[in-house]
């Protein structure tokens, strides 16, 4: 049997641990920590989700019988994130994709005139 993980903090899932769809019925792809109701638990950014999860540092190391600081940690969560589901949406499809502030942020880049800057269509946290 294959073992799935959570989707948006990587947790191996068992099925005492999967989320609720919002008509109740158990996820398949994400745990009870992050997903109930059909919605994720917090509104994290995949930086946050790696801060969070890093405190877990101990725990991993003991199931994997690795000894990674929680700064070593921090490194492989962000290679591994982007893998996961939660994590894979690119920017144009976040909820805050296209919020007012967003747009007009990016008008008023665009309005600042910078020679030889091309016009700017969208906002990408690096």
């Amino acid at each position: 049997m294959e073992m799935k993980f959570c989707q948006s903090c990587g947790m191996p899932l068992t099925p005492e641990v999967l989320g609720t769809n919002a008509d109740g019925s158990k996820s398949e792809e994400y745990c009870i920590y992050c997903y109930k109701d059909g919605a994720f638990t917090d509104d994290f950014t995949m930086e946050q989700m790696v801060e969070f999860c890093s405190q877990f540092v101990d725990e991993f190391n003991k199931n994997t019988g690795k000894s990674l600081t929680r700064e070593e940690y921090k490194v492989e969560l962000r290679k591994y994130f982007p893998t996961l589901k939660r994590w894979k949406s690119s920017d144009a499809e976040l909820p805050h994709a296209n919020s007012p502030i967003k747009q007009k942020l990016i008008e008023e880049v665009n309005a600042l005139g910078v020679k030889d800057m091309p016009t700017i269509d969208n906002l990408f946290l690096c």
